[in-house]
């Protein structure tokens, strides 16, 4: 008996809620009542769909507007990633993860720290941003001014299309773009007949992630610079003296800790980053722009 008891209460969750949703539709025709249509309206994953697509502005219909619920669930799912390879935290985080490699602190600060960091620089420096994309999309279609919910997304990728666009022409990292476009089968022989237009965002974001990377390790090798000469000091100094079982890493990490308090290298850190992110022209249709540069 207690074996039984044991196997019953091992059965899946789901096998439950499958029984109940059994004993739910065939307890009334056990009992000779009919079945109330309502209630299994109710239980129809389609009609639920439905009924969240009238209260959404822009996806009234039938079956369709249940398919755009589903798109819009499967889409605000990826949005928090999407968000972060489309804005500067990419080169944030990179290059703070590198400082610390260069300190040779180990996990000090903690990546938490560095995490958090990297998200509140990426809030300041995409603020001007996100308005433009707020009051430009998301408000209107909130208010009711645009009920189709494509012209809104139209609207509100714009700016974060500006913002991405400015960072490559800045870095002048065209190159991503072109292998994007070529192998989408779009001919880049001839620069100067292209626009921005032309690039859709699926080409868009891949290059401005390699974009991001290629300035996020360049500023990297940057940093590592100072400390690696210290580094090198350091252990020609023990070599020369005959401490060759003494590590250099335990003698150098004291003096790149000294020098990078003294330098303020934090605020330099923090401040070349933010300084090194372009803000676009809001002034400025880029979709009629000429893309520059060669392949």
């Amino acid at each position: 008996m207690n074996r039984r008891r044991r196997r019953a209460v091992r059965l899946p969750v789901g096998a439950w809620c499958a029984a109940a949703l059994v004993a739910m539709l065939v307890a009334p025709l056990a009992a000779g009542q009919p079945i109330d249509p309502s209630e299994v309206a109710d239980l129809n994953p389609i009609g639920v769909l439905e009924g969240a697509a009238e209260s959404v502005p822009g996806m009234e219909g039938g079956l369709s507007a249940s398919l755009n619920i589903l798109l819009l669930l499967t889409v605000l799912s990826l949005a928090p990633a999407l968000l972060i390879l489309c804005t500067c935290f990419t080169r944030m985080v990179i290059v703070l993860g590198l400082l610390r490699q260069a300190l040779g602190t180990q996990g000090l600060p903690p990546s938490q720290v560095i995490v958090g960091l990297s998200l509140f620089i990426t809030f300041a420096v995409m603020a001007p941003t996100m308005q433009r994309v707020y009051h430009e999309g998301v408000r209107p279609y909130a208010d009711g001014e645009i009920t189709d919910y494509t012209v809104a997304w139209e609207r509100a990728k714009q700016p974060m299309r500006d913002f991405m666009f400015a960072q490559i022409e800045a870095t002048g990292n065209w190159s991503g773009v072109y292998m994007m476009l070529n192998y989408r089968g779009i001919d880049t022989s001839d620069p100067g007949r292209l626009t921005r237009a032309d690039v859709d965002m699926l080409s868009l974001i891949p290059a401005y992630i390699l974009s991001e990377l290629k300035v996020a390790f360049l500023m990297g090798f940057r940093i590592y610079l100072p400390f690696l000469v210290i580094d090198m000091v350091i252990a020609s100094m023990l070599i020369s003296m005959g401490m060759l079982m003494l590590p250099p890493v335990l003698i150098s990490l004291p003096f790149k800790l000294l020098l990078f308090v003294l330098v303020d290298g934090w605020q330099l850190v923090v401040g070349s980053l933010m300084t090194s992110v372009v803000q676009p022209d809001m002034l400025v249709q880029t979709t009629s722009v000429v893309m520059t540069g060669g392949p």
